[in-house]
C-alpha cells in the first residue's frame, strides 16, 4: 500500500511539474517569437520549443498513467466525469494548434543547421498561437481543479 501511495504522489508531482515547465516554455516561446531578428532570439525560440515538447511528453504520459494506470480514482471515474472530457477537448485543441508551430520549427532547425536564413514571416502568428495555447493550458488547470474538488462530476 505504501508503494502505491508513493507512486501516486510521484506521478502527481511529475504531472504538476511538467505542467509548470510546459506553461513557462510556451509563454517563453511566445515572447521570444516577438523578439526575432538576431540569432540568439532564434535559439531562445527553439530552446523554449524543446522544453515545451519535453514537458508535454512528461505531462501527457503521467496524465495517462494517472487516469488509466490504476494509480488514481480509476478509469471509470475519469471516463464518466464530464469535466474530464472538457480537459481532453482543451488538450486536443492545444495539440492541434501545435501542428503548425511544430512543422515550422523543424524547418527552422534544419535551415539553421545548414547555415541558411530562416523565414520568420509567420513569427507573429506563431506567437499568437502559443499565447492561445497558454490560455488553454490555464483552462485545463481550472478543469483539473474542478475535478479534484468534485465540481461538475457525475451526479
Amino acid at each position: 500500500m505504501e508503494t502505491l501511495a508513493s507512486a501516486r504522489w510521484l506521478l502527481a508531482a511529475l504531472h504538476l511539474t511538467a505542467l509548470g515547465i510546459g506553461f513557462a516554455a510556451i509563454w517563453t516561446r511566445a515572447r521570444a517569437l516577438g523578439r526575432l531578428g538576431e540569432e540568439p532570439a532564434y535559439r531562445r525560440v527553439l530552446a523554449a520549443d524543446t522544453a515545451w515538447g519535453l514537458a508535454a511528453l512528461l505531462w501527457i504520459s503521467t496524465g495517462l498513467m494517472r487516469a488509466f494506470g490504476g494509480y488514481e480514482k480509476g478509469t471509470d471515474y475519469y471516463l464518466q466525469h464530464p469535466v474530464f472530457w472538457v480537459k481532453m477537448a482543451l488538450l486536443g485543441a492545444v495539440l492541434l494548434l501545435e501542428l503548425w508551430p511544430m512543422v515550422t520549427f523543424v524547418r527552422w532547425r534544419l535551415a539553421l543547421a545548414r547555415g541558411r536564413a530562416v523565414d520568420a514571416g509567420a513569427a507573429p502568428a506563431l506567437a499568437r498561437v502559443s499565447l492561445v495555447q497558454a490560455v488553454l493550458i490555464l483552462a485545463m488547470v481550472f478543469a483539473a481543479s474542478a475535478m479534484a474538488r468534485g465540481v461538475g462530476g457525475p451526479g
